[in-house]
C-alpha cells in the first residue's frame, strides 16, 4: 500500500469524503460537479490503493466501513487547512485585514512621502496595523527572511534577484539651494555652480562613497566639494538655507521645508544622474499573495497620482 499511496491523487480523498458524507454516489457526483463514470472510477482505485471495499452497497446508498470513514476525517483534517489557505487568496479583502503590515522605505522617500502614505495605507486597510521603517543595513537580509511586506528603494540599488522591483515614480533632478541664492537665482551654469559646496544624502547599505555625480564633476574640470552630509533631508535642507551650499535632489522636496528653493540643474547632465526611479519591491515569492498584490495595487497608485512641482524661474 505505501508504493500505492505516493502516487494518490488528492481528488480521490475528496471523494472519498463526499461519499462517506451523503452515503451516496450520486450525490457525491453532484457535490463535487463530476459524472458518475468519474466517481465509479474513483471508486475502482480507491478499493485498489486501500485493499478494502471501503463502502457496502445499500437499497437506497453505501455504507462506508470503518475504514473509510477513518481516512475521511483524516484527509478533511489534512485538506481543510489547504482549503482555507485557497480561499484566503481568493477571498481577501482589505477593508477586513486586521493584521499587520511592514513596508521599509528609503529615509529621503520617507521623509517626504510618509505621513501621504500613511494615509493612502489607512484608507485602504483601515484595521491592520501599519509599519512604516527607514531603510536600515539589515533590511535586505528581513526581506529575504520574509519579514517585510513591501520595500520603496531606489532604482540601482543593489538588491538579489529574489526581490522583484517595480518603477513606481521618476523624479527629475534639479538643484536645491536656500532662497534668493546669490548664484542660481541667476544661472545654473557649470561655470558658476561647479565650486559651490554641496551637501549629499547617506544611504545606508551602499558600498561605494563614491557617486556618479563625482565623474560628472570631473568631466566638467570640477571637485565635488562636499561639505555636509546626513541620514537626514530635514537636517540637509536646513543647512542649505542657512548657507550657499547646493543639493542634487527634487522638487518633491518643497513641503519638507519651504525655506529653500528649487532651481534647475546644470545643463547637458548625463541620463544617470538627471533623473532617477523610485521602485516598488517585494519577495518574488510573494508576488502572488493576496496582501502583496493590495499593496502593489495602493502604492502604485498613490505614486501615480503625484503631481510634480514646479522649478523656480531664474532671472
Amino acid at each position: 500500500m505505501k508504493n500505492k499511496l505516493e502516487n494518490l491523487d488528492l481528488n480521490l480523498l475528496r471523494l472519498l469524503s463526499a461519499v462517506v458524507e451523503t452515503r451516496n454516489t450520486h450525490t457525491a457526483a453532484e457535490k463535487l460537479g463530476i459524472s458518475q463514470t468519474s466517481v465509479s472510477r474513483g471508486m475502482a482505485k480507491l478499493r485498489e490503493t486501500f485493499g478494502d471495499r471501503l463502502f457496502i452497497r445499500k437499497a437506497h446508498g453505501v455504507e462506508p466501513s470503518e475504514l473509510a470513514v477513518r481516512i475521511a476525517e483524516a484527509s478533511n483534517t489534512m485538506l481543510n487547512p489547504i482549503v482555507n489557505v485557497l480561499e484566503s487568496f481568493q477571498d481577501f479583502e482589505p477593508l477586513k485585514f486586521e493584521g499587520s503590515i511592514k513596508i521599509a522605505v528609503h529615509l529621503a522617500v520617507l521623509e517626504v512621502h510618509g505621513p501621504d502614505l500613511f494615509e493612502a495605507l489607512r484608507n485602504d486597510f483601515p484595521n491592520a496595523y501599519i509599519e512604516l521603517l527607514y531603510w536600515q543595513n539589515n533590511t535586505t537580509l528581513e526581506v529575504l527572511a520574509g519579514e517585510l511586506d513591501a520595500v520603496i528603494q531606489f532604482e540601482g540599488f543593489p538588491l538579489p534577484q529574489e526581490i522583484y522591483m517595480f518603477p513606481v515614480l521618476e523624479y527629475q533632478v534639479c538643484l536645491v539651494g536656500r532662497k534668493a541664492h546669490p548664484v542660481l537665482s541667476h544661472t545654473s551654469e557649470w561655470e558658476k555652480v561647479g565650486n559651490l559646496p554641496v551637501a549629499r544624502i547617506v544611504t545606508d547599505g551602499m558600498v561605494s562613497r563614491r557617486e556618479a555625480m563625482d565623474e560628472v564633476y570631473e568631466s566638467k574640470g570640477f571637485e565635488a566639494e562636499v561639505s555636509f552630509s546626513s541620514h537626514s533631508i530635514r537636517t540637509i535642507l536646513r543647512k542649505i538655507s542657512t548657507s550657499d551650499a547646493v543639493m542634487y535632489g527634487t522638487t518633491y522636496l518643497r513641503d519638507v521645508d519651504d525655506n529653500v528653493a528649487f532651481y534647475p540643474p546644470p545643463p547637458n547632465l548625463p541620463a544617470a544622474v538627471s533623473h532617477y526611479g523610485l521602485c516598488l519591491g517585494y519577495l518574488q515569492t510573494k508576488r502572488d499573495y493576496p496582501l502583496t498584490q493590495a499593496l502593489h495595487q495602493t502604492l502604485s497608485t498613490y505614486f501615480k497620482n503625484i503631481e510634480t512641482p514646479p522649478l523656480e524661474v531664474q532671472d
